[in-house]
């Protein structure tokens, strides 16, 4: 696919090794998701075998790369269950490769497109004990990191002192233990829980948060989560597809200005900005394909004595208010 050699570092002082680029499995695991170009991307076929044929077809060519952290979470469709019928038919070292996952939602689109309700928020104790036997018993001992799903100060799930217990009782067991962040106040969530403490012990190892060229309003505080030992993992570099050549406006045509110039693609350039962070340990790929995955993939050859990106920021509440109404396709 590539002559590239994507680095590796440790993930903050979790002590787990990481490829600068992982893979995403969010937009693999279901039939329907946001990201914009899924019927082009999927077509019509969109049963479970296929699915996890494609799964399987994405991970091997990611694997075969050189990419050593893999993303799942409970919510993401069958995204566990197709990564642990890779991990299990593979069969590579528990040490070659990484794998996170997230509790917290809960998968409800019964693999329909058109389903009322996809998925279902519940950060409580309960969801917390329930969905980390699941997850263990798809993934086994591959899981090495679990992380809160989408923590918001709003949530509360900061201050519930029984879910923080229980991370903290996971993290002794042996997992690395972090929380994603989502919405126009993610950088006062890393903030609040860089704070938290349980028996004078944070549990929190690793932030994973939305950044990309489009919405950098959690720039400083994932520098401060970096400088106090996390590691951190970036999310929808690409802005669910609003950061990829099939989109349309003013920033996709400075980015394709930018891109023809650099001789690479937009979303390669997209990726790019995202790695350029020294405190970014690792930028998710959320391809669905193998040639999506190698475009992706030529942002590591961006990153070395690039000096500047496009300045296309939004506003958080524009660029929320614009993710909250991509429609499931």
């Amino acid at each position: 696919m590539t002559n590239i050699q994507i680095p590796r570092r440790t993930l903050g002082a979790t002590g787990l090794i990481v490829s600068r680029i992982g893979l995403g499995l969010a937009a693999l695991g279901r039939p329907a998701y946001i990201n914009l170009g899924r019927q082009a991307d999927l077509g019509s076929d969109r049963s479970v075998a296929e699915l996890e044929r494609r799964c399987h077809e994405v991970l091997d060519a990611a694997y075969a790369a050189g990419i050593r952290y893999v993303d799942a979470a409970r919510s993401y469709g069958m995204a566990e269950q197709f990564l642990g019928t890779w991990l299990k038919t593979r069969n590579p070292p528990r040490d070659a490769i990484t794998v996170g996952s997230k509790w917290g939602y809960t998968y409800t689109g019964s693999w329909q497109l058109d389903a009322d309700v996809h998925e279902v928020k519940d950060l409580s104790i309960d969801t917390l004990r329930r969905q980390i036997v699941e997850s263990r018993s798809l993934l086994g001992g591959q899981l090495q990191l679990y992380e809160i799903h989408s923590a918001t100060i709003e949530s509360k799930v900061l201050e519930n002192m029984d879910v923080l217990r229980e991370l903290q009782r996971l993290r002794a067991d042996g997992l690395a233990i972090g929380l994603t962040v989502t919405g126009p106040k993610q950088a006062d969530t890393i903030r609040r829980a860089l704070q938290v403490r349980v028996d004078g012990v944070n549990p929190f190892q690793v932030v994973q948060a939305t950044w990309n060229l489009l919405e950098r309003s959690a720039t400083a505080a994932l520098s401060e989560a970096h400088a106090s030992g996390w590691g951190v993992i970036i999310k929808e570099a690409l802005a669910n597809g609003r950061l990829t050549g099939r989109a349309e406006g003013r920033h996709v045509h400075e980015l394709r200005t930018e891109a023809a110039a650099r001789k690479t693609t937009v979303d390669a350039l997209a990726i790019a900005a995202a790695l350029s962070h020294p405190w970014a340990d690792v930028v998710l790929s959320g391809a669905v394909s193998t040639d999506q995955l190698a475009s992706n993939l030529k942002a590591v050859a961006l990153v070395t004595g690039s000096v500047g990106w496009p300045h296309i920021a939004e506003s958080p509440a524009s660029y929320w208010e614009q993710r909250s109404s991509l429609a499931w396709q």
